[in-house]
């Protein structure tokens, strides 16, 4: 067999698709074949169960129940540690369907790392629940080993940056309890004495990471889910999902079809990873993933190897996983192969390597393990996994289908996250949320816009991939998938230097560069696939800049922008911002249930409240302005008698916004619609003492406190144009928000501009919101506040109507939590010095 090292020099001479050839290896895959005469590392517990599932077809391992109370679909880790977790809850009749058997897809050949820490608190719980069932808890309630092996994991730091990196994730594992431990180069060489440790600054070191076995612990968690009356259902593959519309024009689950029968079924989880695409396109439901070939090798036995900690040298962007008395190598590489086609034959399969791809893995292995240049390969495995848009997971309830929930999309973390994720997933179906912060991993984080735009996802998707390994800094930002929605002002504030930031597909002002032109170009693959690597990119020098956890070089431009609004004025451009309207005969009853402050003022009132979960959680924090009837339908108010609102969120979290309201909507029955106008109207808001001089030269109306008191809203005219003018503020100085169409932005912009230039007015950018809302501890959702954060414990609770008899979502909870004394609450602190985020 040929060494590491012989590939690295065949790799590096021989045109494309001669090196794996003349090393006497498969041949290149110049296509997504799949192959199932593969040697894998699992030969005695996997490659027994391949040969098996290529007898031929078979009818279900079991008949099949004409209902169930919940239908998951797909027998990787995340459909069956969903199923554990749901029989665990006490779920009866959960029935778990796989279309071939456990494992067959990508969890089979997956590497089964599982580390503790990561840059979110959230992760770490995750983690850290996943660790527990598999190495203790499964085998408790079974008496069966699940495969966990505890050898410890060793991260690499080759510069400052990483090592500061892994100093904040240490932070953070010391507040969960997990031991670890920041070693210099010469007490990782005494750990690990076959690394090379010439070119580290140090490394993290954390005990009690180990590895799964994939076979093992998904056959056990089967066994004990089996145990309190789930059933598992090989050989059975879904063909359809049934859909019924309720008396209110909903969409529901109805029923799962197979080719041996249906199931009623008023719930389906898909947990088909790869496939999760198309079992969504079954129910009108888009799924935002790509499959990619991810590969890894398997070195022959080493001396000296064993009981080594598995190891993840991110700048080189490889890992080496314990394998007995052997190491596994893989990586995450900037030009990774896709699966155009996806199989649904393909079970038990590999692809052929493509040495080419891989070959760039192997000099970061060598150099870090120097004995693999002379190491033979005794295996190579390369599977398909399923990668998303932002490499996180998509997991909770469709906003397109009631009773369809999405457990896919783990981007080869599928394993690790899997105890934790299908937790929170069984959580999620039984008890109506999960119980832990899991915005991050909501399918509804996406806008509706994106998830089924083909562009954005394979564009957004491959940077994740190959920025996999990359520094986690606090201000980055995507190349890819970008000028996706651009608002009426885009043109004229790029002009004016702007730097923008990505949300929601919209690109929002970051900050102000007045020196140069900042414009977002089209992706280029960082060069792959035969492009072209911009030369010269200024967008993507000034994003270099904030690859920091110091203060970046641009720090005192922001800072002028902080400064003008304390000192005269700031405006800034908000048009990404949701906006929606609430009306109907059941609008009031809505506002009341929804919204936890009183909402039910005067026509022309604007109040600043949350939207709560039964748990008396936070689900959103915003504005809601009261409208007066009126016939005439325009922009800034539709044509209603009655009630309606005008809803103002972030518009980073909008569609998380739209489908909570919507869900409550139709739980309760409300007679009662949500229109969005969020892309006909735009928004400027003007900060700072000089604000009311400088709009009082734009606006036709009195702006004094007496005509125009804080909390309220008008429709005025701005420079001759329409527009809803809000007073309110958001950093703590006087201020005004302008809602204005999207056919008027352009010309009020100028006109704000014009009038404020004599006032030291000036644009600026999110950067300077979050600094400046900071000062006055003012929280922003989802950074500081979240939905396991109540209002009490937050500092909000002067926007719950608890004085009142008015029930409203999460009441109860609140009214306990308050009975009871809150545990924690958020506190803002004061330091004397400049401190960077370490």
């Amino acid at each position: 067999m040929a060494s590491l090292s012989r590939v690295l020099r065949v790799a590096a001479t021989c045109p494309r698709g001669r090196a794996a050839r003349n090393l006497g290896l498969q041949p290149l895959a110049t296509e997504a074949r799949p192959t199932t005469e593969k040697s894998v590392p699992y030969q005695r517990t996997l490659k027994e169960e391949a040969q098996g599932a290529s007898v031929g077809p078979q009818g279900p391992s079991q008949p099949l129940p004409s209902t169930a109370n919940v239908v998951v679909i797909g027998g990787g880790s995340l459909g069956c540690q969903t199923l554990y977790h749901l029989a665990k809850l006490g779920v009866g009749g959960a029935v778990l369907l796989e279309r071939e058997r456990l494992t067959s897809g990508t969890t089979w050949h997956t590497a089964g790392l599982l580390w503790q820490l990561r840059p979110s608190d959230v992760e770490v719980e995750l983690l850290a629940h996943t660790r527990r069932v598999v190495s203790r808890d499964l085998e408790e309630e079974t008496g069966l080993h699940t495969g966990w092996i505890q050898n410890g994991g060793l991260f690499i730091a080759s510069n400052r940056q990483r090592l500061n990196e892994y100093k904040r994730l240490m932070s953070l594992g010391k507040a969960y309890g997990i031991e670890s431990h920041v070693l210099s180069p010469a007490e990782t060489k005494n750990l690990y004495p076959l690394m090379n440790v010439d070119d580290l600054y140090g490394t993290l070191y954390v005990p009690q990471d180990g590895t799964m076995d994939p076979a093992g612990t998904c056959t056990t968690l089967t066994r004990a889910a089996a145990a309190r009356g789930a059933q598992v259902i090989e050989n059975c593959a879904v063909t359809g999902i049934r859909v019924r519309t309720d008396d209110f024009g909903v969409r529901r689950v109805a029923a799962v079809e197979t080719e041996h029968g249906s199931i009623q079924t008023p719930c389906v989880v898909n947990c088909a990873g790869v496939w999760a695409s198309k079992v969504g396109r079954m129910a009108g439901v888009k799924v935002p993933l790509v499959a990619m070939h991810h590969a890894y090798v398997v070195t022959e036995r080493i001396e000296g190897i064993q009981n080594m900690p598995n190891v993840r040298d991110h700048d080189a962007s490889v890992y080496l996983r314990l394998q007995g008395d052997a190491l596994s190598v893989g990586g995450y590489e900037a030009n990774p192969i896709f699966w155009e086609e996806v199989s649904d034959k393909f079970a038990f399969g590999l692809f052929d390597l493509d040495w080419d791809v891989f070959t760039q893995h192997i000099e970061g292995a060598i150099n870090r393990v120097p004995v693999l240049e002379k190491t033979g390969i005794k295996s190579t495995v390369c599977g398909p996994e399923s990668f998303t848009p932002d490499h996180k997971p998509l997991m909770g309830e469709a906003p397109e289908l009631r009773g369809f929930f999405l457990g896919c999309g783990f981007n080869s973390a599928g394993m690790m996250l899997g105890g934790g994720c299908g937790q929170e997933l069984a959580h999620w179906i039984v008890h109506g949320r999960p119980e832990k912060d899991m915005y991050s991993y909501d399918i509804r984080r996406f806008h509706h816009s994106l998830t089924d735009h083909t562009r954005w996802i394979r564009e957004r998707s491959h940077e994740s991939y190959a920025k996999n390994y990359s520094v986690v800094f606090p201000h980055d930002e995507p190349l890819a998938g970008r000028n996706m929605r651009r608002d009426p002002l885009h043109e004229e504030l790029l002009g004016q230097g702007c730097v923008f930031q990505e949300r929601q597909g919209w690109e929002r002002p970051g900050w102000f560069n007045p020196q140069e032109t900042a414009q977002v170009l089209d992706y280029d693959y960082y060069g792959a696939y035969g492009n072209q690597a911009h030369k010269d990119y200024t967008y993507s020098r000034l994003l270099g800049n904030d690859y920091t956890f110091d203060f970046p070089p641009h720090h005192h431009t922001i800072q002028k922008e902080c400064l003008a609004c304390r000192g005269a004025a700031a405006v800034f451009n908000m048009s990404y911002f949701g906006k929606f309207y609430l009306l109907g005969v059941d609008a009031r009853k809505a506002a009341d249930w929804l919204f936890s402050a009183d909402v039910n003022r005067p026509p022309g009132s604007t109040v600043y409240t949350c939207m709560l979960n039964q748990r008396g959680g936070t689900e959103s924090d915003l504005t809601v302005s009261r409208l007066a009837p009126g016939t005439q339908a325009s922009p800034l108010a539709p044509a209603f008698e009655g009630d309606c609102y005008y809803l103002a969120v972030g518009g980073a979290v909008a569609q998380h916004n739209w489908s909570h309201i919507n869900t409550v909507l139709q739980d309760q029955e409300f007679r009662c619609q949500l229109m969005d106008s969020s892309e006909d109207l735009g928004m400027l808001s003007i900060q700072g003492p000089a604000s009311r001089d400088i709009l009082q030269d734009v606006l036709d109306a009195d702006l004094s406190n007496e005509a125009f008191p804080f909390s309220t809203h008008q429709l005025v005219r701005a420079a001759g144009h329409l527009v809803r003018a809000i007073r309110l503020s958001f950093v703590g100085e006087l201020g005004w928000e302008l809602h204005v169409p999207r056919a008027s932005c352009l010309p009020v912009y100028r006109a704000v501009m014009a009038a404020g230039a004599r006032h030291g007015l000036v644009n600026a950018g999110y950067r300077a919101i979050d600094s400046l809302s900071i000062e006055k501890g003012y929280r922003h959702w989802h950074a500081d506040l979240r939905p396991d954060d109540s209002p009490l414990e937050a500092g909000l609770a002067f926007t719950c109507k608890l004085k009142t008899s008015v029930p409203f979502l999460g009441r109860e909870a609140l009214e306990k939590q308050r009975a009871t004394g809150l545990r924690r609450r958020l506190v803002c602190l004061t330091v004397e010095e400049s401190l960077w985020t370490l």
